[in-house]
């Protein structure tokens, strides 16, 4: 089962700051990945001040990462995409679980303990809770349950140093806290797991304005499959930006230098497709993934 009809969002991202005595540098990942499976039909980036700026693409992830060198004053990244995403759909019911032997070399990594993920030290619970569980899609789905269940969206919960296993033990988070422990208790049962960041597209607006979003992938099946642990957002509606081995990889932003944040401001929306019907993303009960397969 596949879905031939793609879905064409629309973003803007606003970051503003304050660099203080010396000067900063910024490392920012905002861009929209280019992807097999996700196009980037226009794009414009806006940085006032003429800041020099050098784009690097992680080949593994296709991550775009922005540094800048900024002087002391205000400064503000101003950058908009307009993305074609041709989502693979499939019936979760048949997918299993990839055994290590068939993994592909650059799926490994993301099988072992991380900063915010230390499934090390999950792995008896993990066990306990899903080990007897079949060993397919449907495992990976009930531990994404499982996550959103017992953990509660509580904005501020959490700081910059929050684990998985602080996260299970306290009981509530935001959407990377979500993911660090679905990642966590993922890998501590063998299935891979990566942190990836997107915008959270469909989310409550009670829980606040369009924002960052962190959301799953897991490896099963041969595929990257899209999980969000959170429920908060509508995962056919995240545009991929990176992925890496927790949030530690995938920060949209990180800052060296004495730096004051000020404004942020972030929207998405559905825009028509070439023949002129807006698609809206939608919870549905397949699969989903924007892999191109085994070795995407």
């Amino acid at each position: 089962m596949n879905s031939p009809i793609p879905v064409r969002l629309a973003y803007e991202v606003d970051l503003s700051y304050a660099v203080q005595a010396a000067g900063a540098d910024f490392i920012f990942n905002v861009q929209a990945a280019r992807t097999p499976r996700q196009h980037v039909l226009g794009e414009t980036l806006s940085l006032p001040g003429g800041a020099p700026v050098r784009e690097d693409t992680d080949p593994e992830t296709r991550g775009r990462f922005l540094r800048v060198r900024a002087d002391v004053g205000p400064i503000t990244l101003r950058y908009a995409a307009t993305v074609e995403i041709v989502h693979h759909l499939e019936d979760p019911t048949g997918i299993q679980e990839t055994g290590i032997p068939a993994l592909p070399g650059s799926v490994l990594p993301f099988l072992y303990p991380s900063r915010y993920c230390p499934s090390d030290t999950l792995n008896a619970f993990a066990m306990a809770q899903f080990g007897s569980l079949w060993q397919g899609y449907g495992r990976v789905q009930a531990i994404c349950d499982w996550v959103q269940r017992n953990v509660a969206f509580v904005p501020g919960s959490s700081c910059g140093t929050t684990t998985a296993a602080d996260t299970l033990r306290q009981g509530q988070g935001v959407c990377r806290d979500f993911a660090h422990l679905m990642i966590a208790l993922c890998r501590a049962i063998n299935i891979p797991a990566r942190f990836t960041t997107g915008l959270d597209y469909g989310a409550d607006p009670a829980l606040g304005p369009t924002d960052f979003h962190a959301y799953v992938e897991a490896y099963v099946g041969g595929r990257w499959r899209i999980f969000d642990p959170s429920g908060t957002a509508i995962p056919m509606g995240f545009v991929r930006l990176t992925s890496g081995r927790d949030a530690a990889d995938s920060a949209y932003a990180s800052i060296f230098g004495n730096v004051v944040p000020q404004a942020r401001r972030l929207a998405i929306w559905a825009v028509p497709g070439q023949d002129g019907v807006v698609r809206e993303p939608y919870r549905g009960w397949e699969a989903v993934s924007t892999d191109d397969g085994p070795s995407a």
